[in-house]
């Protein structure tokens, strides 16, 4: 339930109620049971960081184009061999072949 800001016109005491959307707004004032007016105020929300605004979730998207670009322009890695075919087929030194000539 909000909470609702008053103050009063004749003896300038203010303070707050906590009432429903459905509730009629008080008239009277507790101290001095004079007319008391509703306080409009600035609603307490901040928004910090980024994603609340448009322009964020633009720059998100541009961002992640220019990533997907980049990503296709790298050359693919070669796929690893498959873990049956290396257990099953030995695998082979290189040979290396020094020829030697005597003259």
């Amino acid at each position: 339930m909000p909470t609702y800001q008053y103050a009063c016109n004749v003896c300038s005491h203010e303070f707050e109620a906590v009432q429903s959307f459905s509730d009629d707004s008080l008239t009277n004032c507790p101290e001095c049971k004079g007319e008391i007016r509703k306080i409009y105020s600035a609603v307490g929300v901040v928004f910090k960081g980024s994603g609340f605004y448009k322009n964020d979730s633009q720059r998100a998207n541009k961002a992640d184009s220019e990533s997907k670009s980049e990503q296709k322009t790298e050359p693919k890695a070669l796929p690893a061999a498959s873990s049956e075919k290396s257990a099953t087929a030995p695998t082979a030194a290189p040979t290396v072949t020094t020829s030697s000539t005597t003259t």
